[in-house]
């Protein structure tokens, strides 16, 4: 095999994308900054059992896995950042009120999840930790919509789920993992002939509230029948109220509900959201409430949050022009050395061009250039003439 060859689902980022991602990743930083949030930066390795922290099968599947050859134990590359950040609040930080914390950098998923999706995410998110109540779930959503509108994506749509309904519905129920597995992947398929089959020996009213599940999807007329159909329990009914008033926050936004969406099931222990694109089928951002994260650290505080992927985000949106540049001669000069640096000093790109090299392009697009004038350097505005520089 070639030795440039790289593994499936794993690739280079050209000096393109690779500019849009970073731009990107600062403008999002620089959004959750406005919020209060701080950065923070957790190792791409950690001992195994920290990373799997209340994250369920899945993410232990997800994770690619190493023996650490100091200390014998078993370490994992990070395949999600959240249970990392959720180590740091409770045992670094420590604080006994609201933290706000974000994070960008890269995760390993040992398959991707999707047919085209990358195994290297670079994923960036925000938590706060500390406030159990539903304003907390508003400010990441609110937060998670504004760094959408910071990338350019337009008019995107919510999509809101509550993990309580469900589990409102089995309190109670004897079920084995195997049927638990069953009964849930015939609610996330809306399969109404096989949870029939499988619901057959539970409780009447059990039944027949999953049964009802499965047909709860689409606008806010979902709630008003999910009051109407789905039994009179603490859970739901606190579960309905929640996602009601989330949903009214956002009155300008296209709000959707799928009450049998199971995503995150065993992570999730209150409302979530999924944001799309118009005519996108892959959620950009996930997030919602996890409240459990922090449990295994001894400090299990409630927290709220969301992530998405900045390769994929990339990809929804229109590419950034190129950056407007001055190209410069390139001269053992220190007049101009000077000049060049001054330029730079106030952000200005300057490509100095190597002799031979006048007629090469870049990623960058030189409009200015700097010309030598009555013995000072200055920078005169490029004309084109017939498609190219004078």
């Amino acid at each position: 095999m070639s030795a440039w060859v790289l593994p499936d689902h794993i690739a280079d980022v050209l000096p393109s994308e690779a500019r849009h991602i970073e731009e990107l990743r600062r403008d999002l930083l620089d959004t959750a900054r406005c919020y209060g949030y701080e950065l923070v930066m957790p190792p791409l390795l950690e001992h195994l059992e920290s990373l799997l922290t209340g994250a369920g099968v899945a993410l232990d599947l997800q994770t690619f896995k190493l023996v650490d050859q100091l200390s014998g134990r078993m370490l994992g590359l990070r395949a999600d950042s959240t249970p990392q950040v959720a180590r740091i609040d409770a045992h670094l930080l420590n604080r006994t009120g609201v933290a706000r914390l974000c994070y960008c950098g890269p995760i390993l998923h040992t398959l991707p999840g999707a047919p085209h999706a990358t195994r290297e995410p670079l994923q960036l998110g925000a938590e706060i930790y500390g406030h159990a109540a539903l304003e907390a779930d508003i400010e990441v959503l609110t937060l998670a919509l504004d760094c959408l509108k910071t990338a350019q994506v337009q008019a995107p749509s919510v999509d809101l789920a509550d993990s309580r309904l469900v589990k409102a519905l089995l309190s109670g129920v004897v079920l084995t993992a195997s049927q638990l597995a069953a009964l849930y992947a015939a609610l996330a398929a809306k399969d109404s002939p096989e949870l029939s089959a499988l619901t057959r020996e539970l409780p009447a009213q059990v039944r027949q509230g999953l049964l009802t599940l499965v047909q709860l999807y689409g606008d806010s007329k979902v709630l008003i029948e999910a009051e109407k159909s789905l039994p009179a329990l603490p859970g739901i009914q606190e579960a309905l109220h929640s996602l009601k008033q989330l949903a009214d926050c956002f009155p300008s936004v296209k709000v959707t509900f799928d009450l049998a969406d199971l995503q995150g099931y065993a992570y999730y222990t209150g409302a979530r959201f999924a944001i799309y694109a118009p005519g996108g089928s892959s959620a950009l951002v996930r997030g919602g409430r996890y409240d459990q994260v922090g449990a295994v650290f001894g400090r299990n505080r409630p927290a709220a949050g969301f992530s998405l992927d900045l390769k994929t985000l990339v990809g929804a949106v229109s590419p950034r022009p190129l950056q407007a540049a001055i190209r410069a001669p390139w001269r053992n000069e220190p007049a101009l050395a000077a000049a060049i640096a001054a330029l730079r000093c106030r952000g200005e790109v300057v490509v100095c061009i190597l002799p031979g090299h006048e007629s090469e392009v870049d990623e960058f697009h030189c409009d200015r250039e700097l010309i030598q004038d009555a013995g000072q350097w200055r920078v005169r505005t490029i004309t084109l003439i017939e498609g190219k520089a004078k």
